[in-house]
Protein backbone atom coordinates (compact mmCIF):
# COMPACT_ATOMS: atom_id res chain seq x y z
CA UNK A 1 0.00 0.00 0.00
CA UNK A 2 1.20 3.59 -0.74
CA UNK A 3 2.20 5.74 1.99
CA UNK A 4 0.84 9.14 2.59
CA UNK A 5 0.56 11.69 4.98
CA UNK A 6 -2.04 14.31 5.57
CA UNK A 7 -0.19 17.92 5.98
CA UNK A 8 -3.31 19.93 7.22
CA UNK A 9 -6.37 18.43 9.09
CA UNK A 10 -8.25 19.94 12.23
CA UNK A 11 -8.87 16.06 13.39
CA UNK A 12 -9.81 17.58 16.49
CA UNK A 13 -12.70 19.95 15.34
CA UNK A 14 -16.25 19.15 17.01
CA UNK A 15 -17.09 18.05 13.73
CA UNK A 16 -15.96 14.56 14.18
CA UNK A 17 -16.86 13.97 18.05
CA UNK A 18 -19.08 11.77 17.51
CA UNK A 19 -16.71 9.43 15.66
CA UNK A 20 -13.20 10.73 15.69
CA UNK A 21 -11.48 7.37 16.87
CA UNK A 22 -13.04 5.88 13.72
CA UNK A 23 -12.04 8.02 11.70
CA UNK A 24 -8.42 8.19 12.69
CA UNK A 25 -8.83 4.46 12.31
CA UNK A 26 -9.66 4.22 8.85
CA UNK A 27 -7.20 7.17 8.23
CA UNK A 28 -4.88 4.74 9.33
CA UNK A 29 -5.81 1.79 6.95
CA UNK A 30 -6.06 3.95 4.22
CA UNK A 31 -2.35 4.33 4.13
CA UNK A 32 -2.42 7.60 5.91
CA UNK A 33 0.17 7.30 8.50
CA UNK A 34 0.97 10.85 9.62
CA UNK A 35 -1.70 13.43 10.44
CA UNK A 36 -0.14 17.12 11.27
CA UNK A 37 -3.04 19.27 13.22
CA UNK A 38 -3.10 22.88 12.84
CA UNK A 39 -3.97 25.09 15.45
CA UNK A 40 -6.97 27.88 15.23
CA UNK A 41 -7.26 29.89 18.29
CA UNK A 42 -7.00 29.35 22.11
CA UNK A 43 -9.55 27.12 22.52
CA UNK A 44 -9.05 24.67 20.00
CA UNK A 45 -5.64 24.04 22.35
CA UNK A 46 -7.11 21.58 24.54
CA UNK A 47 -9.02 19.52 22.16
CA UNK A 48 -5.82 19.02 19.85
CA UNK A 49 -3.77 18.23 22.41
CA UNK A 50 -5.65 15.56 23.52
CA UNK A 51 -5.92 13.88 20.09
CA UNK A 52 -2.00 13.68 20.07
CA UNK A 53 -1.91 12.22 23.14
CA UNK A 54 -3.98 9.53 22.29
CA UNK A 55 -2.31 8.82 18.86
CA UNK A 56 1.48 10.65 20.11
CA UNK A 57 3.09 9.10 16.87
CA UNK A 58 0.77 10.07 14.18
CA UNK A 59 -0.48 13.16 15.20
CA UNK A 60 1.04 15.91 15.38
CA UNK A 61 0.10 19.42 16.64
CA UNK A 62 0.88 23.07 15.63
CA UNK A 63 0.67 26.09 17.19
CA UNK A 64 -1.25 29.32 16.03
CA UNK A 65 -3.99 31.80 15.66
CA UNK A 66 -6.14 31.68 12.37
CA UNK A 67 -6.63 35.01 10.29
CA UNK A 68 -10.11 34.53 11.00
CA UNK A 69 -9.82 34.36 14.78
CA UNK A 70 -7.71 37.66 14.68
CA UNK A 71 -9.72 39.96 16.54
CA UNK A 72 -8.94 43.47 18.50
CA UNK A 73 -7.26 42.05 21.11
CA UNK A 74 -5.22 39.39 19.37
CA UNK A 75 -2.07 40.10 21.39
CA UNK A 76 -3.67 38.10 24.28
CA UNK A 77 -4.08 35.22 22.60
CA UNK A 78 -0.93 35.55 21.39
CA UNK A 79 0.75 35.90 24.53
CA UNK A 80 -1.41 32.53 25.70
CA UNK A 81 0.28 30.63 22.57
CA UNK A 82 3.65 32.03 23.10
CA UNK A 83 3.37 30.67 26.46
CA UNK A 84 3.06 27.27 25.00
CA UNK A 85 5.73 27.16 22.28
CA UNK A 86 8.14 28.04 25.13
CA UNK A 87 7.43 24.99 27.13
CA UNK A 88 7.41 22.09 24.37
CA UNK A 89 7.78 21.47 20.93
CA UNK A 90 5.24 21.82 17.97
CA UNK A 91 5.31 20.39 14.24
CA UNK A 92 5.09 24.04 13.41
CA UNK A 93 3.43 27.75 14.06
CA UNK A 94 0.13 27.66 12.36
CA UNK A 95 -1.98 28.07 10.87
CA UNK A 96 -1.73 31.55 10.65
CA UNK A 97 -1.89 34.01 7.44
CA UNK A 98 -4.34 36.49 5.91
CA UNK A 99 -7.94 36.24 4.88
CA UNK A 100 -9.41 38.96 2.95
CA UNK A 101 -12.71 37.15 2.20
CA UNK A 102 -14.85 36.44 5.27
CA UNK A 103 -14.67 39.97 6.70
CA UNK A 104 -11.58 42.63 6.47
CA UNK A 105 -12.70 44.17 9.55
CA UNK A 106 -9.30 43.41 11.22
CA UNK A 107 -6.66 43.02 7.76
CA UNK A 108 -4.00 45.05 9.89
CA UNK A 109 -4.11 43.14 13.00
CA UNK A 110 -4.44 40.26 10.94
CA UNK A 111 -1.14 41.10 9.30
CA UNK A 112 0.38 42.17 12.38
CA UNK A 113 -0.01 39.32 13.63
CA UNK A 114 1.43 37.07 11.46
CA UNK A 115 4.13 38.86 11.46
CA UNK A 116 4.54 38.17 14.83
CA UNK A 117 3.91 34.56 14.21
CA UNK A 118 6.43 34.40 11.21
CA UNK A 119 9.15 35.62 14.03
CA UNK A 120 8.03 32.67 16.25
CA UNK A 121 8.92 30.65 13.15
CA UNK A 122 12.21 32.01 12.55
CA UNK A 123 13.22 31.85 16.15
CA UNK A 124 12.39 28.05 16.51
CA UNK A 125 12.97 27.20 13.05
CA UNK A 126 9.72 25.35 13.10
CA UNK A 127 8.02 25.06 9.33
CA UNK A 128 4.85 28.35 9.21
CA UNK A 129 2.04 26.97 7.71
CA UNK A 130 -0.12 30.13 5.76
CA UNK A 131 -3.64 30.61 5.18
CA UNK A 132 -4.07 32.91 2.31
CA UNK A 133 -7.85 32.91 1.34
CA UNK A 134 -8.52 35.70 -1.08
CA UNK A 135 -4.85 36.86 -0.46
CA UNK A 136 -2.97 35.29 -1.70
CA UNK A 137 -0.76 38.20 -3.49
CA UNK A 138 -0.81 39.60 -0.04
CA UNK A 139 0.35 36.70 1.92
CA UNK A 140 3.56 36.37 -0.69
CA UNK A 141 4.33 39.89 -0.85
CA UNK A 142 4.84 39.40 3.73
CA UNK A 143 7.04 36.45 3.26
CA UNK A 144 9.06 38.30 0.52
CA UNK A 145 9.59 41.19 2.76
CA UNK A 146 10.63 38.80 6.26
CA UNK A 147 12.35 35.57 4.09
CA UNK A 148 15.53 34.72 5.69
CA UNK A 149 17.12 31.02 5.60
CA UNK A 150 15.15 30.17 8.95
CA UNK A 151 11.87 30.66 7.71
CA UNK A 152 10.64 28.29 5.62
CA UNK A 153 6.43 26.37 5.59
CA UNK A 154 3.63 25.79 3.33
CA UNK A 155 1.36 27.71 1.18
CA UNK A 156 -2.01 25.44 2.67
CA UNK A 157 -5.14 25.37 0.38
CA UNK A 158 -3.14 26.50 -2.45
CA UNK A 159 -5.78 27.39 -5.27
CA UNK A 160 -3.65 30.36 -6.72
CA UNK A 161 -2.37 30.53 -10.77
CA UNK A 162 0.70 29.48 -12.09
CA UNK A 163 2.98 32.89 -11.78
CA UNK A 164 1.89 32.61 -8.01
CA UNK A 165 3.37 29.05 -7.69
CA UNK A 166 6.34 30.15 -9.24
CA UNK A 167 6.57 32.91 -6.28
CA UNK A 168 5.93 30.55 -3.94
CA UNK A 169 8.43 27.62 -5.14
CA UNK A 170 11.29 30.49 -5.25
CA UNK A 171 10.69 31.26 -1.56
CA UNK A 172 11.56 28.02 -0.94
CA UNK A 173 7.86 27.58 0.55
CA UNK A 174 5.59 24.53 -0.84
CA UNK A 175 2.13 23.99 -1.59
CA UNK A 176 -0.61 22.55 0.16
CA UNK A 177 -3.13 20.49 -2.32
CA UNK A 178 -6.17 19.00 -1.16
CA UNK A 179 -9.52 18.44 -2.53
CA UNK A 180 -10.10 21.76 -4.31
CA UNK A 181 -7.42 19.47 -6.89
CA UNK A 182 -11.02 17.36 -8.01
CA UNK A 183 -13.42 20.07 -8.29
CA UNK A 184 -14.37 20.63 -11.98
CA UNK A 185 -13.54 24.68 -11.67
CA UNK A 186 -11.04 24.78 -8.96
CA UNK A 187 -8.37 25.88 -11.67
CA UNK A 188 -5.24 23.40 -10.59
CA UNK A 189 -5.98 21.08 -13.24
CA UNK A 190 -3.73 23.79 -15.46
CA UNK A 191 -1.48 24.82 -12.09
CA UNK A 192 -0.36 21.17 -11.00
CA UNK A 193 0.91 20.05 -14.41
CA UNK A 194 2.75 22.78 -14.95
CA UNK A 195 5.01 22.76 -11.82
CA UNK A 196 4.68 19.29 -11.10
CA UNK A 197 5.36 17.41 -8.12
CA UNK A 198 8.79 18.36 -6.45
CA UNK A 199 7.28 21.28 -4.38
CA UNK A 200 3.77 19.47 -3.36
CA UNK A 201 2.54 18.18 -0.11
CA UNK A 202 -1.30 16.98 0.13
CA UNK A 203 -3.30 17.85 2.83
CA UNK A 204 -7.31 17.51 2.76
CA UNK A 205 -8.36 20.67 5.58
CA UNK A 206 -10.57 18.50 6.86
CA UNK A 207 -13.67 18.75 7.90
CA UNK A 208 -13.68 21.45 5.13
CA UNK A 209 -13.35 21.31 1.12
CA UNK A 210 -13.94 17.59 0.81
CA UNK A 211 -13.01 16.08 -2.66
CA UNK A 212 -15.11 15.17 -5.34
CA UNK A 213 -16.81 12.35 -4.59
CA UNK A 214 -17.49 13.56 -1.52
CA UNK A 215 -17.66 17.19 -2.20
CA UNK A 216 -20.34 18.81 -0.19
CA UNK A 217 -20.15 16.82 2.89
CA UNK A 218 -17.25 16.59 5.50
CA UNK A 219 -14.36 16.00 4.86
CA UNK A 220 -11.84 13.48 6.45
CA UNK A 221 -8.19 12.28 6.29
CA UNK A 222 -8.69 9.04 5.18
CA UNK A 223 -9.45 11.15 1.58
CA UNK A 224 -5.96 11.72 0.80
CA UNK A 225 -5.20 8.74 -1.70
CA UNK A 226 -8.34 10.19 -3.54
CA UNK A 227 -6.49 13.57 -3.99
CA UNK A 228 -3.41 12.08 -4.63
CA UNK A 229 -4.61 9.92 -7.19
CA UNK A 230 -6.03 13.25 -8.90
CA UNK A 231 -2.31 14.66 -8.42
CA UNK A 232 -1.12 11.39 -10.58
CA UNK A 233 -3.67 12.06 -13.00
CA UNK A 234 -3.15 15.89 -13.56
CA UNK A 235 0.71 15.22 -13.82
CA UNK A 236 0.38 11.56 -16.07
CA UNK A 237 2.48 9.70 -13.10
CA UNK A 238 1.70 7.37 -10.75
CA UNK A 239 0.02 6.77 -7.15
CA UNK A 240 3.58 5.30 -6.48
CA UNK A 241 5.75 8.23 -7.80
CA UNK A 242 3.13 11.00 -6.36
CA UNK A 243 3.49 8.98 -2.87
CA UNK A 244 6.88 8.74 -2.62
CA UNK A 245 7.77 12.66 -3.56
CA UNK A 246 5.07 14.40 -1.69
CA UNK A 247 6.42 12.12 1.29
CA UNK A 248 9.98 13.05 1.16
CA UNK A 249 8.47 17.07 0.80
CA UNK A 250 6.47 16.22 3.71
CA UNK A 251 9.65 14.50 5.95
CA UNK A 252 12.05 17.37 4.97
CA UNK A 253 9.60 20.04 6.15
CA UNK A 254 8.49 18.43 9.26
CA UNK A 255 12.05 16.38 9.44
CA UNK A 256 11.63 16.43 13.54
CA UNK A 257 8.73 14.15 13.53
CA UNK A 258 9.66 11.19 11.69
CA UNK A 259 11.04 8.33 13.13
Amino acid sequence: MHQFSDTHAHIYSSKYESDREEVIRRTFESGVSKIYMPNVDVETIDAMLEVELNHPDQCHPMMGLHPCDVKKDFEKDLYIMEDWINKREFAGIGETGLDLYWDKTFFEQQKEALRIQIQWAKDKEWPIILHCRESMDETIAIIQELKDDRLRGIFHCFTGTVEQAKAIIDLGFLLGIGGVSTYKNGGLDKVIPEIGLAHLVLETDGPYLAPVPHRGKRNSPEYIPIIAQRVADLCETSLEEVSRITETNTQNIFHRFQP
